[in-house]
């Protein structure tokens, strides 16, 4: 069955979402052990959520780039993750969606959180011709996202390590069934209809 194009896929519970982020030890590790981001952690600058781990395997190189060795799973209120995406505006204008390049660099402007589809990846981190999410929170989504949504901070860096074995050593299979199981995001109403681009 052909995949939607723009569609959130992640592993989620009732009242939770997983996204994903990758972060220094000097960073990464504190956060796990305190269960919630450090004093020293920006929080008047972008950061960007991810719910697909394959994606975050592919952003970080399965926690091998420098400054990325720690892959956290980040559990956030749904609430919130909603809260974001309702207040967020496309990282690039989308002729169909916005009414002209100035009013898209306007709402750009005001936006509180963005959002940018990238293609999602395979266990060789290969492009897939469909879409994932990566939600970008600044100014009061950033903030709300620290202090107020995150639940829960696991170092899933083990993890992506042990998958990352198995994909180097041809177990594909075995590499498919450690994956976090992430479904289609239900998305009602009108959550997405100004993201789709």
């Amino acid at each position: 069955m052909e995949q939607p194009q723009h569609e959130i896929r992640a592993a989620y519970a009732e009242s939770t979402i997983t996204v994903y982020q990758a972060y220094s030890p000097e960073i990464g590790l504190p956060a796990v052990r305190e269960g919630r981001f450090p004093a020293h952690w920006k929080r008047d600058r972008m950061t960007w959520i991810k719910p697909s781990f394959l994606w975050m395997m592919y952003r970080c190189g399965w926690g091998t780039k420098a400054g990325q060795e720690t892959v956290l799973a980040v559990e956030i209120t749904r609430d919130g993750f909603e809260w974001a995406l309702r207040h967020a505006c496309l990282s690039s204008y989308a002729r169909g969606i916005h009414p002209d390049r100035a009013t898209w660099q306007r709402q750009l402007k005001r936006a509180p959180a963005r959002v940018q589809w990238d293609p999602e990846r395979d266990l060789h981190l290969r492009p897939l011709t469909y879409r994932s999410l990566q939600l970008g929170l600044s100014r009061e989504a950033v903030r709300r996202y620290a202090d107020e949504w995150t639940v829960s901070l696991g170092d899933v860096t083990p993890l992506a390590r042990e998958i990352h074995t198995l994909v180097s050593s041809g177990d594909l299979d075995s590499a498919d069934r450690l994956l976090p199981e992430e479904r289609p995001y239900p998305a009602d109403g009108d959550l997405l209809a100004h993201l789709r681009g």
